[in-house]
């Protein structure tokens, strides 16, 4: 599961991103100006945002299956169609609806995925699929260099596309579906026991009721309260300002990085280099991250955003030389990345599995507004006569915000396990197991 997860986010990653290392090419074929090229990215951002509530509310409604196998082939065709678009107008169209796809199928995979995964991998194996959109973002320039100048702009989105429905393929033949999700939707009994069955390799009694021990009996049918009911009444929207500022902070790195390097007067090479380092810094990051994040719940990610406000001030008042202002850049996107890709780890445990594909994708499309107004806002500040490397400083103030809301909602988490376990216990000593080897 977490392989073929990995396979498919990692075609995600590609088909979101290429766009980026293909545009100078089509741009000049369609004469476009920058102001519509960053129209172009933006509404794909818009499309991911629509994606996570539209592929959350479908995944909890026909099933985590389904609805990954359809958002998957669905970029694929979309992208193929995009190689084929001959006029502005046809890209925005085609980009917006790709990213509809593109931004339904993550929260699905990490859903489905927390669904299988023991208690104490959560978080490790979400990030490990993550790993898998950071490297297909990364292949997309080698990629784009090898097949443009041989075979035109549209090579990459075939490429791209072909590869993507074939996922699709692999999907249909080797993807399960979540048996939590089933139980909890009262799903049929003999459906859940061949899966089963098929997962466990032991015989089900034809028999058997299924339940969900450590969830309660939550509604059938998702309403947006319900990601407010109880705790989540704090997590949620903590866990939403949380991931806002995170997501600024990961966005302006992914997309001004370069340039506010050479308005430091750095060169081209080292520029682009340092482009490079962040995102392979904020991979490491997320890698170290993810044991502690399964250890000690939510509240270990706190700790790297933490730790890059000291250095983000640092950079932005200490005078540096060249070499050591590239490590110390370093080691702010491997905290401050880090720290987002733990952001993305969290974003399915809160919630039961009745409506946890909602919850999930309520939460990575709410982010979308720090994804769109991160760039957008260090845009307006470096157009000020603010000093070019006290975009650090006011950068600092993200993190801080993230701090904040994950602590809080880690401390709201720890308080939330330790009382499910005094009930288990409580329900334990009550309803002891039968005796001999009774299920």
């Amino acid at each position: 599961l977490v392989t073929i997860s990995w396979i498919i986010t990692f075609f995600d990653g590609f088909d979101a991103n290429v766009v980026g290392f293909a545009a100078p090419y089509f741009s000049d074929e369609f004469h476009l100006s920058r102001v519509m090229m960053g129209n172009l990215f933006s509404i794909g951002l818009l499309g991911t945002l629509v994606g996570g509530f539209l592929f959350g509310y479908i995944g909890d409604r026909i099933g985590r299956r389904p609805s990954i196998i359809l958002a998957t082939a669905a970029f694929g065709v979309l992208t193929l169609v995009f190689s084929l678009c001959t006029n502005y107008g046809a890209l925005m169209t085609v980009r917006f609806i790709a990213g509809i796809a593109l931004g339904g199928m993550l929260p699905l995979a990490w859903a489905l995925n927390v669904e299988y995964a023991p208690k104490h991998y959560r978080s490790t194996i979400v990030t490990v699929i993550m790993i898998g959109y950071s490297v297909g973002t990364a292949v997309g320039g080698p990629i784009a260099l090898w097949l443009i100048p041989s075979f035109g702009w549209q090579s990459v989105f075939v490429f791209g596309g072909a590869l993507s429905l074939l996922a699709a393929g692999v999907l249909f033949a080797m993807l399960p579906e979540s048996v939590r999700f089933l139980t909890s939707k009262g799903g049929s009994p003999e459906v859940i026991a061949r899966l089963l069955h098929r997962v466990a390799g032991e015989a089900v009694s034809p028999d058997a009721r299924f339940v969900v021990p450590d969830e309660e009996d939550f509604a059938k049918d998702f309403k947006p309260a319900l990601l407010f009911r109880g705790w989540l009444r704090w997590i949620t929207p903590l866990y939403w300002i949380g991931y806002i500022f995170s997501s600024m902070t990961a966005f302006f790195l992914a997309t001004w990085t370069p340039l506010v390097f050479e308005a430091l007067k750095f060169s081209r090479p080292e520029a682009a280099a340092a482009g490079s380092i962040s995102a392979v810094a904020g991979a490491i990051g997320g890698l170290l991250l993810m044991r502690f994040t399964d250890r000690r719940g939510p509240i270990a990610i706190a700790v790297m955003p933490l730790v890059a406000i000291p250095l983000l001030l640092i950079a932005a008042f200490v005078n540096v030389g060249h070499a050591a202002f590239m490590a110390l850049f370093g080691l702010i996107a491997m905290f401050l990345i880090g720290g987002h890709f733990g952001n993305h780890s969290i974003a399915g445990i809160f919630y039961p599995s009745a409506y946890r594909g909602n919850g999930a994708g309520w939460a990575t499309s709410v982010a979308k507004i720090g994804s769109i107004a991160g760039p957008f806002l260090a845009g307006v500040i470096l157009s000020t006569n603010l000093p070019t490397r006290n975009i650090f400083a006011v950068l600092a103030i993200c993190p801080a915000v993230f701090v904040i809301s994950i602590f809080v909602v880690g401390r709201i988490y720890n308080a939330m396990q330790h009382e499910d376990e005094r009930g288990t216990s409580a329900a334990t000593a009550a309803f002891p197991a039968p005796a001999g080897n009774a299920p």
